[in-house]
């Protein structure tokens, strides 16, 4: 028998209770993996309060983890037992161990650490497929990053300078600004304390930027269009604040045109061809120190309803990681 976070009914942290599980043995084209360390995200919070509902109860969250490769599945064939392994998605990350397709985990390369890809593969290919897909950041860009000391915002941010871009990063406090600032950020706005509209017109010299990342949703999101310069684009990829509500599409072309959408890291991974090309990127700029992880905050796999309320609370920065 080993352990898992499980959820019997959606709410708040208090739902999430340390219970003994049994872990089958991998079926055809599964491995079964011991886990090292477990990643937090703000999504896992969407899925215990049931704004992302699961199929039944009781359910295990968590969508990100690195462990070792246990056991093998009939028709496995390249990955073998004792193969150092990460993934994002799908849900069952919160356990000591789980069985998941093998063609939904990558392998970890030498230079990165368990905790780090654990801490990564979720919030990292986020900022990949930000960055690199949705829209194409180059030197010529300049772009607003909400929640820029948060666990995407930190990697997005250095990957955006690294790329030459022009930063301007969203906190909600003088402590978090600092540390924008120290991860590629140009300019940092304090949202509790500045105007954000006049301050990136301020910054980009009255042109707006060219995208904007929201992962905040309903505070942000007239602001944030008011920040695009004409045919800009509004990258919607969260909703810490509660949903972005229903607005009249001529919204866009009466501020400039716009553009709008509202990815998702499961579209942009759906292939296996697609998940190995993102992570490998991702690990790439990591290896090359391009991108430097902050993990922050560790907490004990048991202890995860308390990692739930700091994340709340805005109480993190940087990633977050679970030890089983």
């Amino acid at each position: 028998m080993t352990h898992a976070i499980r959820v019997h009914d959606y709410g708040g942290p208090d739902v999430l209770k340390w219970e003994e599980v049994e872990v089958g043995d991998p079926g055809p084209g599964e491995v079964k993996i011991r886990q090292t360390a477990v990643g937090l995200n703000y999504i896992d919070i969407y899925v215990r309060t049931g704004l992302y509902p699961q199929p039944s109860f009781p359910f295990i969250p968590g969508m990100e983890g690195a462990g070792v490769v246990t056991a093998v599945g009939a028709g496995v064939r390249d990955l073998k037992v004792g193969r150092r392994v990460a993934y994002a998605g799908p849900v069952g990350g919160y356990a000591q161990e789980r069985v998941i397709a093998a063609d939904r985990v990558v392998k970890i390369p030498a230079a990165i650490s368990d905790e780090t890809a654990a801490a990564i593969m979720l919030k990292g290919m986020t900022a990949q497929y930000l960055l690199r897909r949705t829209y194409k950041v180059t030197r010529d860009t300049s772009l607003l990053f909400h929640a820029a000391a948060g666990g995407v915002g930190l990697i997005a941010c250095q990957w955006a300078a690294s790329l030459g871009a022009t930063v301007i990063g969203t906190v909600s406090s003088s402590g978090k600004a600092l540390i924008a600032r120290a991860h590629g950020c140009t300019n940092v706005i304090n949202l509790r304390e500045e105007d954000l509209v006049a301050k990136v017109k301020e910054y980009t010299k009255g042109k707006g930027v060219d995208v904007v990342y929201d992962s905040i949703g309903k505070d942000t999101f007239l602001a944030s269009l008011d920040c695009l310069k004409p045919l800009g684009m509004w990258v919607s990829f969260g909703q810490a604040s509660g949903p972005v509500p229903p607005f009249n599409m001529i919204l866009l072309s009466q501020k400039g045109s716009l553009f709008a959408t509202r990815p998702s890291l499961g579209t942009y991974i759906e292939t296996r061809k697609d998940l190995v090309a993102t992570a490998n990127d991702l690990f790439d700029v990591i290896a090359k120190g391009k991108v430097k992880i902050a993990i922050n905050q560790t907490y004990a796999l048991a202890d995860a309803a308390q990692a739930h309320r700091d994340l709340e609370g805005r109480l993190t920065t940087g990633s977050t990681v679970l030890l089983p």
